[in-house]
């Protein structure tokens, strides 16, 4: 079901974010992730006027990851920058994600490494995309996603994605269709 329709309004700016996953020949695999914004107008910054059109920022954030979803290699670069020469100082920093999970609070870790003046406010937030986009991305590789109509149905291990959304909550009709074996009766109060 799409939005509603909206009142008159013009366009001011557009903030784009993107990852894309690729499986490489070694066996790891690749999030390029990026962040652009982009004004309508020309805007005034403290290095000068940004004509509209063009990104006040263009980030990007590559970081490999091995069939565990931990962090083996990482690596930022800063494209376009409100403040040049000073911006991109920061993209080293972003090789403190090396050796964190992906799985097992990655957004607390990555606070605790590159929050505030550690690193930069708009690729820390970026990476914070990370976690959802590779399970997206590589879920299948990882984990049996196949339901109870298939591997499932013999299945010791309960299947990871249940408990992690609105959906496929436990006591829902989701799990109760497509993982019967592990739906719950909901607790009436």
């Amino acid at each position: 079901m799409p939005l509603s329709p909206p009142v008159s309004r013009s366009l001011r700016h557009t903030r784009a974010i993107t990852v894309e996953a690729y499986a490489r020949d070694d066996g790891l695999w690749d999030l390029d992730a990026s962040i652009r914004d982009v004004k309508t107008r020309d805007i005034e910054l403290g290095s000068g006027i940004r004509p509209g059109g063009q990104p006040v920022h263009d980030l990007k954030l590559r970081v490999t990851i091995d069939r565990n979803l931990t962090i083996v290699d990482a690596e930022a670069a800063s494209d376009a920058v409100p403040y040049p020469g000073f911006c991109e100082t920061i993209v080293p920093a972003y090789k403190k994600l090396v050796g964190l999970s992906l799985m097992n609070h990655f957004r607390l870790h990555l606070k605790d490494r590159l929050t505030g003046v550690l690193g930069c406010t708009h690729l820390t937030e970026l990476a914070q995309v990370l976690p959802t986009a590779a399970l997206q991305a590589f879920a299948d590789d990882v984990f049996d996603e196949r339901g109870d109509a298939d591997a499932n149905k013999g299945a010791a291990e309960r299947p990871f994605e249940l408990d992690r959304c609105h959906a496929l909550r436990s006591d829902g009709p989701a799990v109760a269709t497509y993982y019967p074996r592990w739906s719950i009766k909901a607790v009436s109060g």
